[in-house]
């Protein structure tokens, strides 16, 4: 069960892509959890807006910071921010992310891969570098970092190549920073979502293309469902990790893929 929110007041938790889909369902379950949320993202009217209306919501504090996540100086003025602002981090979230269409491997355009790369892996990385600085000097030390794996973290689609990849690399990065991260009291796992009902997955109940070159319609679930879930994770005192969990509508062609 997780925590009251009384147990969780006053700590501090980043929300990367926070101001929609998954990450702001997140962002609103952290804080009414008693947690003080800075969401953040590229499109400051859109991380402005939510913010005030999660804050409503909730009751809490919810401070919107806009970053590009893939570029290092950006990063570093954030968590600048965070440190100037609140003097500790103890959760973050790695959830924004981005994606292209499904396309052959052999047209994806070099901008495209390094788009995808720059949005799902390198901005992952340069967040959790600069999360694992910040809570190694805090007092009290350590934190828990949470990253948003994916279903193609362990199983690809049809022309997904650019995705997939980063969602695998995803892992690697999770499990480095969990064995890293040991000594220092900072824990890190990761969540694989399959299916939240968002805008990027609007399509599935028209139909996605699957493995079998069939296009069939997918199921899928409320994004509260992974938020739970997060706080669940989150709520685990430093010495428990939950390192990986799957979140995925029952009925997705995942297992067996169809």
């Amino acid at each position: 069960m997780p925590q009251s929110a009384s147990l969780q007041k006053g700590k501090i938790a980043l929300v990367t892509g926070g101001g929609t889909g998954i990450g702001r369902s997140i962002a609103g379950a952290l804080s009414a959890e008693g947690y003080i949320v800075v969401i953040t993202g590229r499109r400051s009217d859109v991380l402005e807006k939510a913010a005030a209306e999660l804050g409503a919501e909730t009751g809490g504090t919810v401070r919107a910071m806009t970053c590009d996540i893939s570029l290092a100086e950006q990063v570093a003025d954030l968590f600048g921010q965070i440190k100037g602002e609140f003097g500790r981090l103890d959760l973050l979230v790695n959830n924004a992310g981005s994606n292209i269409p499904a396309i052959p491997l052999e047209d994806v355009s070099f901008d495209q891969w390094s788009g995808v790369v720059a949005a799902n892996l390198t901005g992952a990385f340069l967040c959790t570098q600069q999360a694992f600085r910040l809570m190694k000097s805090q007092e009290p030390r350590g934190g828990r970092i949470i990253n948003n794996g994916s279903i193609s973290a362990t199983t690809p689609r049809p022309n997904s190549a650019p995705y997939t990849a980063t969602k695998h690399a995803i892992t690697g990065l999770t499990k480095s920073a969990a064995l890293d991260g040991r000594p220092y009291d900072i824990a890190c796992g990761q969540i694989d979502i399959g299916n939240a009902a968002t805008d990027m997955t609007s399509k599935m109940s028209s139909g996605v293309l699957q493995a079998n070159g069939e296009i069939a319609s997918e199921p899928t679930i409320p994004s509260e469902h992974i938020a739970r879930a997060v706080v669940y994770m989150a709520s685990l005192p430093l010495e428990a990790n939950v390192l990986t969990m799957t979140v995925m509508a029952t009925k997705m062609p995942l297992v067996g893929r169809g």
